[in-house]
């Protein structure tokens, strides 16, 4: 199976995933910038296909992540999934970003059997949510996801970029202070779950809070 994997929950990032592969990763490309997920993401794509001499009809399936994250990313990596779904007629699946980390963590040789994955949400919060591990399996997801203040997040190991933001809070892990969701992960998981039997996610996001645009109310008379 031939996946393409998209994620734009913090950066952009996308990859190509097979079992055939090594380590399930055929290549794949992340950005170090949080802002221009629009711009790089299309064109990224189209070169992650053309450098590994595949197309959109070699594609078996798309998965997305899902967030959390903010609207106006998270709806770039979403829309375009969405599109080439359409135009390539392939199936379409939905990940929840914070597995991607997750998948990490239980791949390092800092996994512990409970842990968090917090991510920045902004406005001084976090991104959050709550895994159990069991070697030899695939972390699972217990509680969340959510958004808060780091202070008010459960007393357990933290991953991720939002640990790293509040260590002073929160019970980092150093190693993983600057960690992102990325698309090879996402897919890494997805492609996991998929040969396992076991059900992903549609491609509706989890943004987890209200949108900051809101629709103008009436004009106000002047007297």
């Amino acid at each position: 199976m031939l996946i393409l994997a998209i994620d734009t929950s913090a950066v952009a990032s996308a990859a190509l995933i097979s079992d055939e592969a090594m380590e399930g990763v055929v290549d794949s490309f992340a950005t170090e910038d949080t802002r221009s997920h629009a711009e790089v993401l299309a064109p990224g794509i189209e070169k992650l296909l053309a450098g590994a001499g595949v197309t959109g009809t070699d594609i078996d399936a798309i998965v997305t992540g899902v967030g959390p994250g903010p609207f106006t990313g998270l709806r770039s990596g979403i829309a375009t999934a969405r599109t080439l779904s359409f135009v390539w007629n392939k199936p379409l699946y939905g990940l929840m970003s914070l597995d991607a980390i997750a998948l990490e963590v239980a791949e390092s040789t800092a996994a512990v059997p409970e842990f968090l994955v917090a991510t920045d949400a902004r406005r001084k919060e976090v991104y959050w949510a709550r895994y159990v591990y069991v070697q030899g399996q695939l972390p699972e997801l217990v509680d969340g996801p959510h958004v808060g203040f780091a202070s008010e997040l459960p007393d357990l190991p933290v991953f991720g970029a939002g640990a790293g933001l509040y260590a002073d809070v929160l019970r980092a892990d150093e190693d993983f202070a600057t960690t992102q969701p990325d698309a090879a992960s996402l897919g890494q998981f997805a492609l996991a779950r998929l040969n396992a039997g076991q059900p992903l996610l549609d491609s509706t996001p989890l943004y987890l809070r209200e949108s900051d645009a809101q629709v103008p109310g009436p004009r106000k008379r002047a007297l």
